[in-house]
This record gives structure tokens, C-alpha cells and sequence, in this order.
């Protein structure tokens, strides 16, 4: 298979518009799985002719139902083929996709459908379609909603091929097809934001497509490769990522929820996918855990090896020796790792936050290695990624700036980004836009950095985050946090003291070890609630902070802290869908603990 593949000119057929990859990917590769989902237990596969086929008879169906190029159309479901197969016949039909999160809440959904004036919603079954349905009384702009599944009484999208099949103009394709420019908006995607209303941000067909094409070595890519995808693909990050797998060939197969993910990875066996770090973060708590339900030289040699893999640095910096136990770790403990993860990983694809570095160096050790890279919504998303290409990864850092991308610094450190990855702007919000975009192009990230080594991108913190104490020092929260959760027994932690005299954290304990723990101590586990009061509990929580406090500068140190019996969540608002922290939020909810945080601190 591999050669037949390398029999053929790959820039024959270089897209301009984003629906250029499928008749694109059919003639170069023409896989039989190039989209594949579990229906009923069992994998379904769509052939690169099938997709081909399904999108342009969506486009038909969408002629046939009077839409007009422009015209906005919501895709509201978890990731499937037909999710790819309906975006391509929405932009081939030169209208917009305006996708969004299944979870997202009923004030938002009524916004943005209101706001991108959607004129029909595709749903995947009964639950979303009864989502949507419940608010379409106060979108006056929606016309219909069309579910993946069968549901009794509701517009399929069955239906919608079949009357494809019968449309009467189909030269109408190829006129509309012709007249879409790759600078043309392709779709507008809203970002969640931790505060006011969702923005919906305008993306080209060449925006997604220079950046997929520019990360398109950041991994050695084959058209074998199989990747598993479960990242929403109405997020940017993966929906770039599902472009750039159609430009280099590869089978998609999509998981069949979260979690499931584990047992997926193994049937599909991948040689890669794309995470977020709190996903990452769970699979090692999870291997870490396993750790230390084993005994005797079992539980010896795995924290031998965790403890190697931690100190993992490249190109063989700890010397001969260190490389040489790490070769048997490999083989005794690593091995597991590999084959937990399916056995065929060659790369996992980081994004959406920061990645904790002790993450990406274990792994790495362990010849998984994580490519933790940068960006936004607004830049398509990729600014930089740690990648393969030659002296590309430096732990710590979100690695080299990818091509054809500038970045400079404002005076206090901001990352200013510019290049064809750039938005067009924000729908609506001629303002808004004007408030980030200077006159010459240059995008505002609101994250502040620097350069390491000259090329390696580091970010510090979100410029909007940082806050300063009473005593007039600037904190990162982001920073403490990500060294405080590196404890087993932190899940979640928000550091807060804006205008006081000194930090402090709001910490939700990681409650499963926390058990565990307990159980080993003789001390008796209740609820959740009964535990955070319990002394001792509270006493080993302290010392958790006490050994992040010592990689501290004294200003920045966790003077007090709060525990908290239940995980922050998307719906209960904490959260963004991309696990950021709802700080205004969490505040809010918290505000009785805050204060009570900061009644003493006059002892301080």
C-alpha cells in the first residue's frame, strides 16, 4: 500500500478551497476507510467515493431547499462522518458552516443562532434535536432541523441525499463551486470565551488550508496512518487537523464518546491523535494510579521507571548510563504504556492549553512523544508546535513558529501573530475586530511570551489573567496552578488574590487517590463533603501546596487555600468546552470561601 501511494505527484492537485480535498484525496488515495464510526457495535467505514458522493448530493439538496451562497447553516453534534460529509456540501454549495458544541448552554445557543442568522440545524439524534427544538421559538431565522439519525416526524438526513439524487440542476455545483475564492469565508466559529457573549470568528478557506499545509511535516505523515478523533470538530484545533489528515491521505476513524476512548484505541490501534492537556493529564493519573496498586518488585521497577522517564532530557543529554536504563525501562515498563495506547502511536498532537512539561518529557521517554503546540480560533489555530522536523522540540515551550507565520512582542510581552492564518475578522463586530487587528495586520493574542533560544515559543501566561496583589506584584496564575496540579491529589486548583496582599487557591482535590490514600492511612472515606473538613486531609493538602511553594518566589507563594467537594464542570458554566477556568465564574459561585480566605488576612 505504501508504495502505491508514493507513485503519485502529491502537489498535482494542490486545494485552494477547502472542499478541493475530497476529490483531491479520491484520486491520490482513494482509501476505503476514509471515514469510519461504531453504529450498532460494529465499525462503518465511508469510502473516499462515498464522501465524494454524499457531499455533493447535500449540495444538491440544499439547492433544492432555495439556499443561497452565504446563506448559514449550524452543524450541532458530536464528531461522525456525516459531520464532515455535510460541512463539505455546506461550503460546495457556497454557504457557511457555523458549528457548535453540543454542550453548549440554551442563552448561548439562542445567541449565536440568532446572531450568525442560522437558517438550518443539523443535529445527530433525539437529545439535541429536542435541544434545539426547545429554543426555536426565540430564533426566528431557523427554518428547519435535520437529524443524522432517524427520528419519527423530523427532516433526516437520509431524506436529504435522496432528494439530492433528484435535483434537477446539477451544473449549478460546478457554477457555485467556481465562483468561491480560497479567501472567501468558510465558516464562522464561535469562541466560548470566559466572559460576555461568544464571538464568532470568520475563517477563510485559505486560513484553515496554509495552516494545515504548514504543519503538514510536523509528524512523518503516511497515507496508512489511521487517527483517532474524538476533540470536537466544531473546535478549530481539530477541525484544522481533520483538513490537514485529508490533505496527507490519512483514515479517520472517530471515537465513540469520551469514554470510550481507551477501548477505541486499542481496536483502531493509531498511530496518532489529538488531545488537550487535561485529557493527557487523566491518562497518566490513571497510569500513575495502576502504579501503585502494584507490590513488590513490580511496583519497584514501574516507579523506577516513572521516576527515569521525569527526568528524561533529548538528544541524549543525562549521558550513556541514563540512556542505557532507560533502554530496559523501555522494554520492562514503557511497553505497557505503548499498548495501552493502541501499540502503533507515533505521535499525540497537544493543544487548547498548556501542557504541563513533566508531561511531555515522561511520554516522550517512553517513545510516545507529545507535540505540544500554540494558537487560537483567530489564527486558524497554529502559531507554533514542537514537531519532528530536526532540533523542532524543546520542553517547556510550544516550540519553532510554524512557516510562512511572523510573531513579534508588544512592550509587555504580548505575542503579536501575523500571516495567512490570521481571521478575517469578527462577524458583526467590525469594533471588536478593530480592538485586536492593527492596521498592518497584526493580531492581538492577549497571551503574553517569549522566545527561547531565539526560536522556541514560550508562553507565560493570559495577559487577562494576570493580576496583581495589593502589595503591587504581579502573579501568573496559570503558572502555579499547572506546578500545583503536577500533585496526584490536585484535579483542578484556581489561584486567586487580585488586590489582596497575598495568593491564594481554590483547590478540588483529585478525590479518587485522595481515597486511596485515606484507605492506607486507616482513615475512614465518607463523602466528598466530610472529607475536605477532615484534618488530616487538609494536612496533606497543605503539604501538596508546601512543595509547590518552595519552587516559589516569596511573593507568589499560597498563603491560604480552600478545598472544594465537587469538580468544576462545562454545565455548571465553570468551564469553558475547551476545560479552560470560568475564572469570573468560579468566583462568583465561591465568593463565601473567598472571603472567607481573606477575612484573616490581616495576619499576613
Amino acid at each position: 500500500m505504501h508504495n502505491k501511494f508514493l507513485t503519485f505527484n502529491f502537489k498535482a492537485m494542490e486545494p485552494t478551497r477547502l472542499f478541493d480535498l475530497l476529490p483531491r484525496y479520491e484520486k491520490l488515495f482513494n482509501k476505503p476507510d476514509m471515514l469510519t464510526y461504531k453504529v450498532n457495535g460494529k465499525w462503518r467505514s465511508f469510502s473516499a467515493k462515498e464522501v465524494v458522493e454524499d457531499a455533493n448530493l447535500i449540495s444538491y439538496a440544499l439547492f433544492e431547499m432555495g439556499l443561497q451562497k452565504g446563506d448559514k447553516l449550524s452543524i450541532i453534534s458530536p464528531n461522525r462522518p456525516e459531520w464532515v460529509m455535510t460541512n463539505m456540501g455546506i461550503m460546495e454549495a457556497g454557504c457557511i458552516n457555523v458549528p457548535i458544541y453540543p454542550t453548549i448552554s440554551q442563552s448561548d445557543l439562542i445567541y449565536i443562532l440568532n446572531d450568525a442568522e442560522v437558517k438550518y440545524v443539523f443535529v445527530p439524534n433525539q437529545e439535541l434535536y429536542d435541544k434545539v427544538a426547545e429554543v426555536k421559538s426565540k430564533v426566528s431565522c431557523l427554518i428547519d432541523i435535520i437529524s443524522f439519525d432517524a427520528i419519527p416526524n423530523v427532516t433526516s438526513w437520509i431524506s436529504l441525499i435522496e432528494k439530492g439524487k433528484h435535483c434537477t440542476d446539477k451544473s449549478k455545483l460546478e457554477e457555485i463551486k467556481a465562483s468561491i475564492n480560497t479567501h472567501d469565508c468558510a465558516t464562522i466559529l464561535y469562541t466560548s470565551g470566559t466572559t460576555g457573549n461568544p464571538k464568532g470568528v470568520m475563517l477563510s478557506h485559505h486560513n484553515l488550508l496554509s495552516n494545515a499545509i504548514a504543519n503538514k511535516d510536523a509528524a512523518p505523515f503516511k497515507p496508512e496512518w489511521r487517527v483517532l478523533s474524538f476533540l470536537p470538530l466544531n473546535h478549530v484545533f481539530e477541525r484544522m487537523l481533520t483538513v490537514m489528515y485529508l490533505y496527507q491521505g490519512l483514515s479517520i476513524y472517530y471515537a465513540e464518546a469520551m469514554d470510550k476512548i481507551a477501548d477505541n484505541l486499542k481496536e483502531v490501534k493509531p498511530q496518532c491523535f489529538a488531545t488537550v492537556p487535561r485529557l493527557l493529564e487523566k491518562v497518566y493519573e490513571r497510569i500513575v494510579a495502576k502504579g501503585h496498586e502494584l507490590t513488590g518488585i513490580k511496583k519497584v521497577l514501574f516507579f523506577w521507571a516513572l521516576g527515569l522517564g521525569l527526568r528524561y532530557e533529548l538528544h541524549g543529554a543525562n549521558g550513556w548510563w541514563y540512556e542505557l536504563q532507560l533502554k530496559l525501562a523501555n522494554k520492562l515498563i514503557f511497553s505497557k504504556w505503548r499498548e495501552a495506547l493502541g501499540g502503533n502511536i507515533i505521535a499525540i498532537v497537544s493543544g487548547g492549553a498548556a501542557l504541563q512539561p513533566r508531561l511531555a518529557r515522561v511520554f516522550t521517554a517512553a517513545k510516545i512523544p507529545v507535540l505540544e503546540g500554540y494558537g487560537l480560533t483567530e489564527t486558524s489555530p497554529v502559531v507554533a508546535v514542537n514537531c519532528f522536523r530536526p532540533d523542532s522540540v524543546r520542553f517547556g515551550t510550544v516550540g519553532p513558529v510554524i512557516d510562512g507565520v511572523q510573531v513579534r512582542f508588544a512592550d509587555d510581552g504580548e505575542i503579536l501573530v501575523k500571516g495567512p492564518n490570521v481571521m478575517l475578522g469578527y462577524y458583526k463586530k467590525p469594533d471588536e475586530t478593530a480592538k485586536v487587528m492593527t492596521n498592518d495586520g497584526w493580531f492581538h493574542t492577549g497571551d503574553i511570551g517569549e522566545m527561547v533560544e531565539g526560536r522556541f515559543l514560550k508562553i507565560t501566561d493570559r495577559k487577562k489573567e494576570i493580576f496583581k496583589t495589593s502589595g503591587g506584584k504581579f502573579i501568573t496564575p496559570q503558572l502555579i496552578e499547572n506546578k500545583l496540579k503536577e500533585s496526584r491529589y490536585i484535579e483542578q486548583v484556581m489561584v486567586i488574590g487580585e488586590g489582596h496582599k497575598f495568593p491564594a487557591a481554590l483547590i478540588v482535590p483529585a478525590f479518587a487517590a485522595l481515597q486511596t490514600w485515606c484507605e492506607k492511612e486507616g482513615i475512614a472515606y465518607s463523602t466528598n463533603q466530610e472529607m475536605i473538613r477532615h484534618p488530616k486531609v487538609i494536612q496533606k493538602l497543605q503539604r501538596q501546596v508546601d512543595i509547590t511553594n518552595k519552587e516559589l518566589a516569596q511573593f507568589e507563594m499560597i498563603k491560604a487555600f480552600e478545598l472544594l467537594p465537587n469538580e468544576w464542570t462545562i454545565d455548571k458554566g465553570e468551564l469553558t468546552p475547551k476545560l479552560s477556568l470560568k475564572r469570573k465564574e468560579i468566583l462568583r459561585v465561591n465568593e463565601g470561601l473567598v472571603n472567607k480566605i481573606y477575612a484573616s488576612e490581616l495576619k499576613f
